[in-house]
């Protein structure tokens, strides 16, 4: 069998830790371990993280859905991921957040070869609501649309239209599980997510009062809420402030920790980080999100809890980490929901729409430049 080419373009910078960024290096990871020619092109705020990405150049941070994207609207990015493309000779691009200024957005303009789109984004945004007329043209050039969950079709559909399928978010199960779990000396509870607002690290403060003195809790990442939540804290010996960690050092804490808090308050389409922590076997209690709600069943494979609510909150913290027993059936059930959310398995259902599109689409002369006979990586 001769592999495809593709390329996977992410508008988001593939150095900044995020969820489309983790799901585009696992996705390339999975499709080139099957021997197809995978590509990533995507932004990058320093080297790339592997050699067959190709970095588009700097990222700009641009408020958006309650947060701040790390996204290249920038013409210069523009131009290289043309370049990119004309060089590479891909039989499809897969985009993912198609709609999202920068590369994504080119590629739809100018659709060089048969385009796959997967929607991430669920909620409320503004560039739907302001510019949908623009997208909808934009969508149209897509050949196949996917989305993540209900949630990102919800959203999709009332801005854009259309049909979409529906593909599942992957993770890498032994990236997760086969790693050296980072030393704990007690109870640990680890937090990963950007300090702002809707992720909820104020609510895991709030709870703190309430938990046992001897636990541990690790606070991942940073944001514009970090300083403000350090110094409401400070004095409490049991956090630790880990800041922005490797994929590596994220993987062992993953590992290590007894229990892994996700306290958000909204715009959650899809529980990947949920399912990373499943697959490290680390108990779940979580906000109860429709988004979460995807992967962590409620009572069965985590603890899913009214959001916003410190005092409940702690209840279901305090209740995993003094009940053994029931920690460890949360991890049993976990991982092996984890298991059904594989990245191997996502990856032969993309090959299976790109290979339907790649065939079915009418090909855009003048791109593609000579291609190599063996199309194997």
């Amino acid at each position: 069998m001769r592999g495809l080419r593709i390329g996977i373009v992410c508008p988001y910078s593939i150095s900044v830790p995020g969820g489309v960024q983790e799901q585009v290096l696992g996705l390339g990871r999975a499709l080139r371990a099957k021997g197809h020619h995978a590509r990533v092109l995507a932004p990058s705020d320093g080297p790339p993280p592997d050699g067959w990405v190709t970095p588009l150049g700097d990222s700009i941070p641009t408020a958006a859905n309650g947060s701040v994207a790390p996204i290249a609207p920038d013409p210069s990015a523009q131009l290289r991921l043309i370049r990119a493309v004309r060089d590479e000779g891909f039989d499809v691009l897969h985009l993912h957040e198609p709609m999202v200024p920068g590369a994504t957005q080119t590629a739809c303009l100018l659709k060089p070869v048969p385009l796959v789109g997967t929607f991430h984004a669920a909620g409320n945004t503004a560039s739907y609501r302001l510019l949908t007329p623009a997208l909808k043209w934009l969508a149209s050039r897509l050949d196949a649309r996917a989305v993540v969950s209900a949630e990102a079709e919800a959203l999709a559909v009332d801005h854009l239209g259309g049909t979409y399928e529906h593909l599942f978010n992957g993770i890498e199960i032994e990236r997760f599980h086969d790693v050296e779990p980072w030393p704990t000396t007690g109870p640990t509870i680890l937090f990963l997510g950007r300090h702002e607002p809707r992720k909820g690290l104020d609510v895991l403060l709030a709870a703190l009062p309430s938990l046992p003195a001897d636990v541990t809790v690790w606070i991942g990442s940073d944001g514009p809420d970090t300083e403000r939540l350090r110094l409401r804290s400070a004095g409490d010996p049991r956090i630790h402030w880990l800041g922005r960690l490797t994929d590596e050092d994220k993987r062992r804490r993953l590992r290590g920790a007894d229990v892994f808090c996700a306290p958000s308050l909204r715009g959650e389409s899809f529980g990947v980080v949920l399912l990373e922590a499943m697959a490290a076997e680390a108990a779940i209690v979580a906000s109860d999100l429709s988004g979460y709600r995807l992967v962590a069943r409620p009572d069965q494979d985590g603890l899913l809890v009214e959001p916003g609510d410190p005092q409940v909150l702690a209840e279901a913290l305090n209740r995993v980490l003094a009940d053994p027993l029931r920690r460890a059936e949360l991890v049993a059930a976990g991982s092996a929901r984890a298991r059904e959310f594989s990245m191997d398995q996502l990856a032969d259902r993309y090959v299976t729409l790109y290979e339907r599109v790649s065939t079915a689409a009418p090909q855009s002369g003048g791109w593609r430049r000579h291609r190599p006979g063996n199309r194997r990586p």
